[in-house]
């Protein structure tokens, strides 16, 4: 699909730097720039000291509103010098349901952007990459710490397991994936199996690719007793992948939460841009 509007989502204590990051993703491909900066508000007081300290909280919630219309001068001044399309919008709002309104805001965009601009704010990022991924119903871009992503990539990595996730990745990055040179379509330990991945495991999926005109190759690739995330971040590490393509949370967040997981392990570990789709 083509990418026409992109969502950012920053915290106010975003650098500059962030923001022509996400400025030249948009540029790249004649996108506009949908800028949310985020403020997540302290909790009301509660308990016999709040009507005590209700005075102090009510002069915070003023000072975070006046940082957040700074942010808005600062980001429109940093943007105005860029020549793209963009506006620019903020939210004031408790964590508890920040999600649901970030989610709310995405389903407007084909895409939402999570950069190092939200590094600063653990609690925002994951707030944000939650809306994003289960209330929106678009891809997620997450860009790490010191890395620079590209919506036109060369050499792309299809993290590939058969499952409906992965599925609806390729297909909401196949624009990508048929731009790019080089894509490779990577599984981890994957077995022969009727009904999934088939005697011949990821020719399926090779064969629709090549049917929209990507060029693809299959990597079969044994864990040799690591993490499926390390031999992701490995072999897009090796392969000098611009990009990797893969499906998000095939399991409940619950399970990922307590037992761990690809996705989970890949939003903090992530060695190259990740597009995720759920």
């Amino acid at each position: 699909m083509t990418y026409k509007t992109i969502l950012a989502v920053f915290s106010i204590h975003h650098k500059e730097q962030s923001l022509r990051s996400a400025a030249e993703i948009c540029a790249s491909v004649g996108a506009h720039l949908s800028l949310l900066i985020v403020k997540l508000a302290s909790p009301p007081p509660i308990g016999e000291y709040a009507a005590a300290v209700s005075v102090d909280w009510l002069d915070e919630r003023q000072r975070d509103i006046v940082r957040l219309e700074t942010c808005v001068e600062k980001a429109k001044a940093i943007l105005d010098q860029t020549g793209i399309s963009f506006d620019v919008a903020t939210m004031y709002t408790e964590s508890a349901w920040a999600d649901d309104e970030i989610g709310e805001r995405a389903r407007y965009c084909d895409l939402t952007l999570v950069g190092d601009g939200l590094m600063a704010d653990p609690e925002l990022r994951s707030r944000t990459l939650d809306g994003a991924l289960f209330r929106s119903a678009r891809p997620v871009l997450i860009v790490p710490r010191g890395k620079t992503a590209t919506l036109t990539p060369k050499k792309v990595v299809l993290a590939w397991d058969s499952g409906f996730e992965a599925a609806r990745a390729a297909r909401e990055a196949m624009g990508i994936l048929a731009g790019a040179d080089d894509v490779q379509v990577t599984m981890v330990d994957p077995r022969a199996s009727y009904g999934r991945n088939g005697e011949e495991p990821g020719a399926d999926i090779a064969a629709y690719l090549v049917r929209h005109g990507v060029s693809v190759a299959v990597e079969r690739l044994p864990s040799g007793g690591q993490s499926i995330d390390e031999v992701l971040n490995r072999f897009a590490q090796d392969a000098s992948a611009e990009l990797m393509v893969m499906g998000a949370y095939g399991h409940s967040r619950m399970r990922e939460r307590v037992f761990g997981g690809v996705t989970r392990s890949m939003l903090e570990t992530a060695s190259v841009p990740v597009l995720m789709v759920h």
